[in-house]
């Protein structure tokens, strides 16, 4: 199939085009949510080697041999996006949770399929509901990690 020889350079796109917009969100933002974008980086990593062990998702294209397809996605649009949704949102946590179920509901139901198209990734023990649930817990941590950071750093002072 013609579109599966692409798919390496649609990842490596997935992961570098979001870092072309991080200078308009500008260096305080950037530095102010950076660490909470870094937390679930590593959230999503854990999640995807328990989904890895649980087959509930199965990345089949990676960049290397030695490298997963969740990569180029957490190092791309997931830190970057997470900063973005953190910048526009935080601190009206109502508007936070509608515009993440968005973007989630975006991501589980049309780019979940067009990766499995593009033969990048698909869901294989897990619905698309559940995926939605998974993002949810991700959503809250990220939320609640950068309210804790900012509490300690403002007790702190």
């Amino acid at each position: 199939m013609k579109i599966m020889k692409y798919s390496k350079v649609l990842l490596m796109m997935m992961m570098l085009l979001p870092w072309f917009t991080v200078p308009i969100l500008g260096k305080i933002s950037f530095k102010r949510f950076l660490p909470a974008g870094l937390f679930i980086t590593i959230v999503v990593r854990i999640v995807n080697f328990i989904a890895k062990k649980r087959k509930w998702w199965w990345w089949y294209e990676t960049l290397h041999p030695k490298v997963s397809g969740v990569i180029p996605f957490m190092w791309g649009p997931f830190l970057v996006g997470s900063i973005w949704i953190l910048k526009w949102t935080y601190g009206k946590f109502f508007r936070y949770m509608i515009l993440n179920l968005i973007v989630d509901l975006m991501l589980t139901y049309i780019l979940v399929d067009y990766l499995t198209k593009f033969g990048i990734a698909s869901l294989v023990r897990m619905k698309k509901i559940h995926l939605m649930y998974v993002f949810t817990v991700e959503a809250l941590l990220l939320y609640g990690f950068q309210f804790l950071k900012e509490k300690v750093l403002v007790s702190s002072v």
